[in-house]
């Protein structure tokens, strides 16, 4: 008896399977995509995020959701790859909304330009006071959705080949610099350029470029941009907090599964999470190396900073003034951000400067 017992209940159970089977099937659907990132891979951090999307996607997914990053210049190249995603040539990418500068301003605004948001800041503003939504409605137009993707942490000013004292050694300098920061530095007299990572440092080699700027250390030191260009200069005011982002095709984007929907944007989250906690980490001793290899480190001089703050309020004003998407977010922005300081002198900046007067103490 009890082994018909057994049998029947066993039985039951298979056809429960049997019959809950075609609904997992359909909540879980295989789906391969493609990423294309605007980022070569020997910038791990930039890169690897691309990698960290996708193993934390397939990871929770049981593997039914791939995703397959591809480096820049694989499929499309770097300044391509929003028209790649735009017309559904891969479902997405991986990148900085300012590489797309040149089809629309509005692009800086969400990503970085000059004297904008810190890190922290940038994520308050996207994700809290209703930045990721204003994002959303400029890119429908594009039939493009974006996530929030990652974010370097404040920028170093980049490498010159001559000391930079006043507004006045900036005139003629050809400056590989991204975004509307090219702008603003041309206003000051430099020659801005518009260059990929991964073409910087022949540039900078060649004396096609006089100076450059990327990211901060740790990457300028794989980079090897201080072989060519010794002078070090802090900070890069035009990035203080960079937001990178994956966008998605709209339509493929709005054909996932709402748990699909939720997995990417959880990865997204973490993925970015680990992108600035590794900058964070790396960075300090990164420094150190460059210094001791030779590097020499100056700041801005108030100067350049002054002049550079008018040159790049002057130029909002202007763009506010003829593009209406541009002008909705940057008054966003800039509401946000100057309540947002009012906050960061308090605290956080009372906090960091004693700290940073103490460290030696140990």
């Amino acid at each position: 008896m009890k082994r018909r017992q057994f049998l029947s209940v066993a039985a039951t159970g298979l056809a429960a399977g049997a019959l809950a089977k075609p609904a997992i099937a359909q909540s879980m659907p295989e789906v391969r995509w493609r990423l294309s990132s605007t980022f070569p891979k020997s910038l791990d951090t930039l890169y690897g995020a691309s990698e960290s999307l996708a193993r934390y996607v397939s990871e929770a997914t049981d593997g039914k959701f791939q995703i397959q990053p591809f480096a820049a210049g694989e499929i499309v190249g770097t300044f391509q790859a929003f028209d790649a995603v735009s017309n559904g040539t891969v479902e997405m990418i991986h990148g900085p909304g300012y590489y797309f500068l040149g089809k629309d301003p509005a692009f800086a605004v969400f990503s970085d330009m000059p004297f904008a948001l810190n890190a922290r800041q940038k994520n308050a503003w996207l994700y809290q006071a209703g930045g990721n939504d204003l994002v959303n409605q400029f890119l429908a137009k594009y039939n493009v959705h974006a996530i929030p993707g990652g974010n370097t942490g404040t920028q170093m000013g980049g490498w010159f080949r001559k000391e930079i004292r006043t507004v006045q050694d900036l005139q003629g300098l050809k400056f590989r610099v991204a975004g509307i920061a090219g702008q603003v530095m041309a206003k000051l007299g430099a020659v801005p350029q518009q260059i990929a990572g991964g073409e910087i440092y022949p540039a900078l080699e060649r004396g096609t470029i006089d100076a450059a700027e990327w990211v901060g250390p740790y990457d300028d030191e794989k980079l090897g941009f201080a072989k060519v260009a010794p002078f070090y200069y802090y900070p890069g005011f035009w990035e203080g907090g960079p937001a990178v982002h994956f966008y998605f095709t709209k339509a493929k984007w709005e054909e996932l599964p709402k748990h699909y929907k939720a997995v990417l944007e959880d990865a997204a989250a973490r993925a970015g999470m680990d992108m600035l906690a590794k900058y964070d980490a790396r960075n300090p001793a990164a420094l150190r190396r460059l210094i001791g290899a030779g590097a020499q480190l100056r700041p801005f001089s108030l100067e350049i900073l002054e002049a550079a703050y008018k040159a790049a309020n002057e130029i909002y004003d202007e763009i506010s003034a003829k593009n209406a998407d541009f002008k909705k977010m940057y008054d966003s922005l800039r509401e946000f951000r100057n309540e947002e300081y009012l906050w960061f002198q308090v605290a956080e900046y009372g906090f960091d400067t004693f700290m940073i007067r103490t460290r030696s103490r140990g």
